[in-house]
């Protein structure tokens, strides 16, 4: 089946890119957002533990930095955390610097107010890498710490790492629900896809059926969609085995009609002398096999192109083969053919094209002849396939020139016996009539391969 002509499949593979490409732009959008509420939250949480302990720390009689604020992370009191923080006396460098456990001895580094100036509040945010190798985002300001105008530098930092962290956590979560949903909303929708199509394929399987054994109509109960559809069809094979009935009865009637004169003919001809006798019988035989060779074109063309045409191949060629061996009982015919070949071709065309070349090649075979039928791996544009029949007989064969001869209507390379010469043009006729093709091969005395492609069912 051709995955691109399936409407299931373009269903599902639509629904399912446009499930995928939305739940994608989902989990981005969402995880942007945590991203920056976690972010938000971040930065709040530092702004607090810097009023914390702006509110914790003072300025004693000797300007020494006093206070121990207790912040409500214990991040601040272990070390190589990155949370800290620091109260730099900026009215007297020697005053020594009051800042978190967690610092230890190491400094904190700091970037130069014209790399980040302070803005309104006079306060800055900033990220930088402490000794620690961890990125830690800062914020800074400067408070007055008395009525003296004692102005103290505070920095507070907290470790970005726990940021990350919790939106990588969040993130997996996310993408693991959204999978786990998607895959869900995936499968349900692909079974309401199939439910809501299943009308389409029984109405499929219906044509199928009706396609392979040649009669019956659509039925069962369809969707309001669907029914007009199965209607329509059902009363156009009625109709089209009307037409085929029709077809049938009038080249019937033509061929019944005309029986009657050229059989007249021929008993007028039989009675004049040899030489014009012999004359106007060949001529009024070639006659009357050129008015059944188009009776039969006319009746093809009414029928090749209906689901309803079929045939087994198998017993056809086996009824065949079992004529052909009382015909030539000292010829053996071996016979093959792939199980349940059915072609789309009528009885009685099958039966015509084989039984000519049959006939053809147990007339001058010397041993045996063989017989063979299998379904074709190649299609036709529509997507049909198709069969080949082949026999080969061990006779004198042909040369390329008594092969172009032997197509031609009324040619006759044996003299010696009965016919009209228009077997083999009967034959090209027919397979033409069904679209197929039909070549004679071989060369002078190894025998003769004849080979009639015709369309398949199934």
């Amino acid at each position: 089946m051709r995955f691109g002509n399936s409407v299931t499949f373009r269903s599902l593979a639509l629904t399912t890119a446009w499930f995928v490409i939305a739940l994608l732009v989902i989990a981005i959008v969402i995880s942007a957002l945590y991203r920056n509420a976690a972010e938000r939250g971040f930065r709040q949480l530092l702004q607090a533990e810097m009023f914390n302990v702006i509110n914790s720390v003072s300025v004693d009689d000797n300007g020494e930095l006093k206070g121990a604020p207790q912040l409500g992370n214990l991040n601040y009191q272990q070390p190589q955390t990155g949370w800290y923080w620091v109260v730099d006396p900026l009215y007297d460098p020697t005053k020594e610097t009051l800042h978190s456990p967690s610092l230890g001895d190491t400094d904190l580094p700091r970037k130069s107010e014209d790399e980040v100036p302070y803005d309104g509040d006079f306060r800055r945010t900033y990220i930088v890498r402490d000794n620690n190798d961890n990125d830690v985002a800062v914020i800074e300001t400067v408070v007055v710490m008395d009525e003296k105008d004692r102005a103290a530098r505070i920095r507070v930092t907290g470790n970005r790492e726990t940021v990350d962290d919790e939106v990588r956590w969040f993130s997996h979560r996310l993408y693991l629900a959204l999978a786990l949903f998607g895959a869900a909303s995936v499968l349900l929708n692909g079974l309401v896809i199939l439910w809501a199509l299943s009308p389409l394929d029984k109405a499929r399987r219906a044509l199928s059926q009706i396609s392979e054994s040649g009669e019956g109509e659509m039925k069962g109960a369809f969707p309001h969609e669907v029914q007009p559809l199965a209607d329509e069809i059902n009363a156009l094979l009625s109709n089209n085995r009307a037409i085929i009935e029709r077809a049938r009865m009038q080249v019937g009637n033509l061929a019944h009609s005309l029986k009657t004169p050229i059989a007249v003919l021929l008993n007028e001809a039989q009675r004049m002398s040899d030489k014009e006798g012999k004359l106007i019988t060949s001529q009024v035989v070639m006659m009357q096999s050129q008015v059944q060779a188009y009776l039969n074109r006319a009746r093809i063309a009414a029928q090749s192109e209906s689901v309803l045409t079929r045939c087994d191949v198998q017993p056809t060629l086996e009824r065949l083969v079992r004529v052909m061996r009382r015909l030539n009982p000292d010829t053996e015919f071996s016979f093959s053919c792939e199980a349940g070949l059915v072609l789309a071709t009528e009885q009685q065309d099958l039966e015509e094209v084989v039984g000519n070349l049959l006939e053809n090649a147990g007339r001058f075979a010397r041993y045996s002849v063989e017989v063979k039928a299998h379904r074709l791996s190649e299609t036709n544009g529509d997507g049909a396939g198709w069969a080949e029949i082949t026999v080969v007989d061990d006779g004198p064969g042909l040369t390329p020139e008594e092969i172009r001869k032997a197509m031609k209507r009324g040619e006759r390379l044996d003299e010696s016996g009965a016919g009209s010469g228009l077997g083999l043009s009967i034959v090209d006729d027919i397979v033409q009539a069904y679209g197929g093709r039909f070549e004679l091969t071989g060369l002078e005395g190894a025998g003769l391969h004849a080979r009639v492609v015709l369309p398949a069912k199934g």
